[in-house]
């Protein structure tokens, strides 16, 4: 075939050259293999149920409490009125009450430490300046609290008539560790001061933690420690918001861990006043039928 003109010769010698690629050129095979496999498998295991067969029959049977017959659904009403019955029930209880106060109030404050203490120790000293160990100080304060919550089991104390001022005095204690790591501008210090920190906390949530459980059937205890986690991560992200945010007052590291200093020890006189009124009102309650048992009548 003839073919007139330049312009045609280019575009047939064109047109050849792209057959020629065409026939040549080779698609990889992992574009679209391995998809196609995966999803021929997924297709053929997803419609692959051997246990089908066996299954019903074998949730029938005389050892199984269970039906053919669908029960209907909970009325989303009555269940919300049985939650707030049993939150009532649970949170009516004095000591757990207390205890659940302190639960929620000391984890927020726990939080917001473990989560900005690596900036405060950024501070003090740079790590593109010395060799920095924060890694081994979070494991060693694991280790140590762990070693706590272990000997704990060993002390015996009355926590329903001094466990409020034992609050407030390791509370104490925390407020103590958090100010010392806040002021002092040496790392080992600060380091100390961590540790310290955390070996308190895990011994008195475990305390707390055994005494609200005590204080609770199983049924409830997902309720409880669901609504105290919920209060402590409600109250971190309002003081995250007022303390660390930028539309808040954002303050520099250092006077964020003042007002955590600050908010242990408000802790601590809270449950200070708290526990010594209570300690006074179970005097008075001991002296009283002492009291009357000592009058005669004339």
């Amino acid at each position: 075939m003839v073919v007139p003109g330049p312009v045609s010769r280019r575009a047939v010698a064109v047109a050849a050259a792209a057959t020629m690629l065409l026939r040549t050129a080779r698609v990889p095979r992992e574009c679209w293999f391995l998809p196609t496999a995966l999803l021929c498998a997924y297709g053929f295991f997803s419609s692959l149920r051997p246990s089908e067969p066996f299954l019903t029959p074998y949730l029938l049977g005389p050892d199984k409490n269970l039906t053919e017959r669908e029960e209907s659904k909970p009325d989303c009403l009555l269940v919300l009125k049985v939650l707030w019955n049993d939150f009532l029930v649970c949170y009516s209880s004095r000591p757990l009450l207390c205890w659940s106060v302190w639960w929620a109030l000391s984890t927020c404050g726990y939080f917001q430490v473990v989560n900005y203490a690596q900036g405060l120790w950024e501070q003090v000293m740079p790590s593109r300046h010395a060799a920095i160990y924060n890694g081994g100080v979070e494991a060693a304060s694991t280790l140590l609290g762990a070693v706590a919550v272990f000997a704990v089991g060993y002390i015996k104390i009355s926590w329903s008539t001094w466990g409020e001022l034992m609050l407030s005095l390791f509370s104490l204690l925390i407020a103590a560790a958090v100010y010392i790591m806040d002021t002092v501008g040496n790392i080992w210090v600060c380091y100390a001061s961590y540790v310290v920190f955390r070996i308190i906390y895990m011994l008195l949530i475990t305390i707390a933690t055994f005494q609200i459980a005590a204080n609770l059937s199983m049924e409830r205890y997902a309720l409880v420690f669901g609504v105290n986690t919920f209060i402590a991560l409600a109250l971190q992200t309002l003081l995250t918001l007022i303390v660390v945010d930028a539309s808040g007052l954002g303050l520099e590291i250092t006077a964020q861990f003042f007002i955590y200093a600050g908010y242990f020890a408000l802790i601590a006189v809270v449950f200070l006043a708290n526990g010594t009124v209570n300690i006074m009102k179970k005097y008075r309650k001991q002296e009283d039928p002492e009291s009357s048992s000592q009058v005669t009548p004339s």
